[in-house]
């Protein structure tokens, strides 16, 4: 079906011109930790914080892709069938020309969510997968 985009749902939390991280909820921290490190080395990162899921604002995120041509999504969930996914879709649906890379995603582990702190920590995205994920749509080493 076709979507109603609602406009100015989502908030731009830093401007930036070489890729668009978009995330929501308290994992984004971990895209503000990433984006001071990629900045020491001159990468600029336009972060948006999505804030509502439903309503979903697209416009922005259509936006700011057309703007710096590449998305990386980070989540705190499965990857199977979540809003990363929905969000990938959308982008190659509507924005594609404007795609100077795949879309990249980070999310947890798909597996069940381990008990041991130790499994947990490494179950979730941190800021270290935010940084490749970025030199990977960048084509940096």
């Amino acid at each position: 079906g076709e979507y109603t985009i609602p406009i100015g749902v989502a908030d731009i939390k830093r401007e930036g011109t070489d890729v668009t991280i978009v995330s929501f909820g308290k994992i984004i921290k971990e895209a503000y930790i990433a984006a001071d490190e990629l900045a020491k080395e001159g990468i600029s990162c336009e972060i948006i914080d999505l804030r509502t899921v439903r309503p979903l604002d697209f416009e922005t995120i259509l936006t700011s892709v057309r703007k710096t041509n590449r998305l990386v999504i980070l989540e705190e969930a499965w990857p199977f069938a979540s809003v990363s996914s929905e969000i990938t879709y959308l982008v190659q649906e509507r924005a594609f020309d404007f795609l100077d890379a795949p879309i990249q995603r980070i999310t947890t582990a798909d597996t069940p969510a381990p008990y041991s702190p130790v499994l947990l920590k490494e179950w979730l995205p941190n800021a270290g997968d935010v940084v490749k994920a970025v030199k990977k749509v960048l084509y940096k080493k």
